[in-house]
């Protein structure tokens, strides 16, 4: 199922999570990245189009400036995540400027997406950008964001992204391969689920772990994200992108995950 996904999709957003741009040592994946670049670029040659969410601005910051490591005050980690996303896209734009690649960088929040005049706008932008052949690449903008307009994870802003870009397939990257019936970290007999068509009933029948430890989101955020992507007619894939080539090989068929079905 994940080769006829990708192989019918054109429009697709990837999103990618600080557990997997970020190495076992806190610093940032450039290998990953830079594989990641070069897939994408192949496949816009054949057709496609990308839109990346990109989290990472905290987990750049603190490989910059290590010595805030232990500062949990809100305004170090705000000032943090402004000093990360410099470092974070200019390692995307050295990654994809290697595949001969140009990337946009768009900084959102909630507040965004409910005024109309915004919106409007990050759609013009969009369309723009990939029309022309640059990935735009979106975070959230962590740096001014508060609770009020704060969308808070990345999951969900890369279901916004696919909704207002009326993208074919929105893809969340993870540690693991997908959604199992119960946490495969804790539990070796876990079974994975390679295809949702139903969330509620998914829901009542898995237990739903805690984030884990670079990331702001855990399961539930993932299917928040599957909810909102479905119910515009959006499929959701959730695969680990982890594995060597993880585009290619769903391209191919040789690597799965979980698949939320779009809602008639």
């Amino acid at each position: 199922m994940t080769r006829d996904l990708i192989s019918s999709a054109r429009k697709i957003v990837i999103k990618i999570g600080s557990n997997t741009l970020a190495k076992s040592d806190g610093s940032v994946n450039m290998a990953f990245m830079e594989g990641l670049a070069e897939q994408c670029t192949a496949l816009m040659k054949a057709g496609k189009q990308f839109v990346l969410v990109s989290s990472g601005a905290q987990v750049a910051g603190l490989a910059t400036l290590d010595r805030w490591a232990r500062k949990k005050d809100i305004h170090y980690r705000q000032a943090l995540c402004a000093i990360g996303q410099v470092e974070l896209m200019d390692n995307w734009r050295n990654a994809f400027a290697k595949s001969g690649t140009h990337i946009g960088q768009l900084l959102l929040t909630g507040e965004d997406f409910k005024d109309d005049q915004r919106t409007l706008n990050i759609r013009n932008t969009l369309f723009t950008l990939v029309d022309e052949g640059v990935v735009p690449i979106i975070n959230e903008n962590d740096s001014v964001s508060y609770e009020e307009i704060k969308i808070g994870d990345n999951d969900n802003l890369s279901a916004l992204t696919a909704i207002l870009w009326s993208a074919d397939l929105l893809i969340l990257l993870s540690d693991i391969d997908g959604v199992y019936d119960k946490n495969p970290k804790e539990h070796p007999d876990a079974q994975l689920i390679e295809v949702v068509p139903d969330l509620h009933i998914l829901k009542s029948t898995i237990s739903i772990g805690s984030a884990n430890s670079f990331g702001t989101g855990g399961m539930q955020t993932k299917l928040e994200a599957a909810d909102k992507a479905t119910a515009y007619g959006i499929p959701m894939l959730l695969t680990n992108g982890g594995r060597p080539r993880f585009l290619e090989a769903l391209a191919d068929g040789s690597q799965n995950g979980t698949v939320f079905l779009a809602k008639d």
